[in-house]
């Protein structure tokens, strides 16, 4: 039996979002901070040879045809002709529905554990482009650096940022991404940053506003953190954060 592969899963906040336009497909053009943090859910990968791609231990209720993991694994299958199969096995930590990215981590290092362990040899740029068939999160967990996200958050430009100690709270509420997207509230004509700017301190996230309004308990976390530093929802919600300068 083949040793199993272990790999970290790591969380991300997006420091500022700024939706710009919207596509005729239904997709927002934005423009977005990615910052990975040290939360991380743990998986385990296995190869089989009976051309399965199944799931082993995992401590969560998704439904298996939702599971990015399993759609993630069969896209990289079909696409490639992979005869070998696959068993993953998943300790989540991030919460589902936190605006952290546990989804779309977890998609993206199946497919880079999956490129090592079927021996694909697929270079990260495409793995990215694959990746963005699953999520538009999914590309800048496998170019695994803090980003500049435009396009649909597929475009990413690095960026060096500072050191910082991220307070994070998590209401509890699970937030759908797809309806706050759908929201007429939601401000879609932001004028485009530049990244200067955001350096500079401009930005915000123009989805906090419609989920504090929908999840009355995203507001309260961040008047709550607001007293000790300026607190922001990261993503589509429900997660709120602040930065300070140390752990104490």
């Amino acid at each position: 039996m083949t040793q199993p592969l272990k790999l970290q899963s790591p969380a991300k906040l997006n420091l500022m979002l700024h939706i710009t336009a919207r596509r005729a497909n239904g997709y927002h053009e934005l423009q977005t901070v990615f910052q990975f943090i040290d939360l991380h859910d743990e998986m385990e990968f296995r190869v089989t040879q009976n051309g399965a791609v199944q799931r082993g231990r995992i401590n969560t209720q998704i439904n298996e045809d939702d599971d990015l993991i399993i759609k993630a694994a069969r896209l990289l299958q079909r696409r490639y002709s992979v005869s070998a199969g696959v068993e993953i096995s998943l300790h989540k930590n991030i919460p589902i529905g936190a605006g952290l990215g546990g989804g779309s981590s977890n998609a993206a290092t199946t497919l880079m554990a999956l490129n090592r362990l079927w021996r694909l040899d697929i270079t990260s740029t495409e793995l990215q482009q694959i990746g963005s068939q699953l999520g538009a999160d999914v590309p800048v967990f496998i170019y695994g650096h803090s980003a500049w996200g435009e396009g649909i958050g597929d475009e990413l430009t690095p960026l060096e940022l500072p050191e910082l100690w991220y307070l994070i709270i998590n209401p509890g509420v699970f937030v759908s991404t797809a309806e706050i997207f759908a929201s007429k509230d939601l401000t879609r004509d932001c004028h485009p940053l530049t990244i200067r700017a955001f350096l500079d301190g401009e930005g915000e996230n123009v989805c906090q506003p419609v989920a504090c309004k929908l999840y009355p308990e995203i507001q309260s976390a961040i008047d709550w953190l607001g007293e000790f530093s300026p607190a922001r929802m990261t993503g589509t919600g429900a997660s709120i954060f602040a930065a300070f300068d140390s752990v104490e």
